[in-house]
């Protein structure tokens, strides 16, 4: 309780960033401070990484080469290397839940690069991008070609050096294309603000969703008899377990509660506006947050679509060229090799609406039966393979036969 012997103005408009008030309530603005791993406590960001991290571990990767069309690689070593297990200590889907949680936090990504005797990758191993540095040699100061070189210090103290070519970067907005910023960084106003938010609701809560107030005396009391007073007061009034009991106040004392209004509507006008900018901040839909105040059905479908082209294109695109460029050789990449994440489970229509998709492929003659049937996971028919077109179904390059007679000669 705060105590004081004359009441001023209470209905004063408070700042619930002030720094004296956020002590009053007891929390240390100097402990909300923010930073990647502590950010994690504060629930927007956590639920805005998770979201992102999620979506990225849970999307198939594949191999293609383009030669006349697209072709599919199914016997590239590198294959079970990106779908199964980058490393033996990580699941394809655990290690890219690592590497996008780290772009996030930090806005920088490292995966080192694990070659064999013969020049062959043989794993992948994220790396703690807190430990990282990147020099760039300009002046030529190592003798190589190499001018981007990436020192790494371990958990022991031990200092690695890497070539460009033997660490995957993947970064987060950047200002000068060598290395990404961290939104957390960036948003470190606005992340201390949420997580003073937090700490003052969870105070409210531990304080048995009393608010605090004044004590007015009309005597005078020498500072000793004021903290005796002060303490024994909360004691009897603080905490949950004093919850709806009532206090006496001796003869003289007049309790003067300062009013909830910074758990009113434009408290939490405020809180809910934080969230929306943190959010915002990191590309993901209110909806994905469990914020389903202005969703409906439709749009919910229509906002991850808007989720995808906003938002995770730009992602996925970044990583693939990254994958493309450091882990194919010259001759593969001129050969038209890349690798594709498929968004198809987050677009994924319902199913009358993926059907009828496949129907006007089928009959259009542009995808065949078994790609239509490989997409709901199905297994391929015999005969299944051959693209037809409508009037009868007939195989495609059949159309046109039934007009001639006795057919070519």
């Amino acid at each position: 309780m705060l105590f004081s012997r004359k009441i001023k103005n209470l209905t004063t408009e408070i700042d619930i960033n002030d720094k004296e008030l956020l002590k009053w309530l007891g929390i240390n603005p100097d402990d909300v401070n923010v930073s990647g791993s502590n950010s994690l406590k504060q629930a927007t960001v956590f639920g805005c990484l998770r979201v992102l991290s999620d979506t990225v571990s849970k999307l198939p990767i594949k191999l293609y080469k383009k030669d006349n069309g697209v072709k599919k690689l199914t016997n590239h070593y590198l294959e079970p290397l990106l779908k199964l297990r980058p490393n033996p200590y990580m699941s394809a889907s655990d290690f890219w839940k690592c590497v996008e949680l780290q772009r996030n936090i930090d806005g920088n990504s490292y995966v080192a690069i694990d070659f064999n005797s013969n020049g062959k990758i043989k794993g992948l191993y994220p790396l703690d991008s807190s430990n990282m540095k990147i020099y760039i040699d300009d002046v030529g100061l190592l003798n190589s070609n190499n001018k981007i070189w990436y020192i790494y210090t371990d958990n022991l103290g031990n200092r690695h050096k890497f070539m460009n070519d033997e660490i995957l970067h993947f970064k987060g907005l950047t200002l000068n294309g060598l290395s990404g910023l961290s939104v957390i960084d960036e948003l470190k106003h606005l992340i201390e603000n949420g997580k003073s938010s937090e700490k003052y609701i969870n105070n409210f809560f531990k304080n048995g969703l009393q608010v605090k107030g004044l004590v007015q005396y009309v005597g005078d009391l020498n500072p000793q008899a004021e903290e005796t007073f002060r303490t024994e007061f909360e004691r009897m009034s603080s905490g949950l377990k004093n919850a709806h009991r009532i206090a006496m106040l001796p003869i003289g004392y007049q309790f003067q509660p300062i009013g909830q209004k910074l758990v009113d509507a434009q408290f939490l006008e405020n809180t809910q506006l934080t969230i929306r900018q943190i959010a915002s901040a990191f590309g993901v839909k209110m909806h994905q947050l469990n914020d389903l105040d202005r969703a409906t059905h439709s749009n919910i479908a229509e906002q991850q679509r808007e989720f995808y082209i906003d938002t995770l294109q730009s992602i996925l695109t970044m990583y693939e060229q990254e994958l493309v460029y450091k882990l194919f050789l010259n001759s593969e990449i001129l050969d038209g090799f890349y690798v594709k994440f498929n968004v198809d489970s987050i677009l994924r229509a319902d199913i009358k609406t993926r059907y009828e998709s496949y129907r006007i492929g089928v009959q259009g003659g542009f995808i065949t039966a078994n790609e239509a049937r490989e997409l709901e996971e199905k297994e391929a028919l015999p005969g299944g393979d051959r693209l037809l077109v409508n009037g009868n179904m007939m195989p495609i390059e059949m159309a046109g036969e039934q007009y001639k007679k006795g057919g070519d000669k």
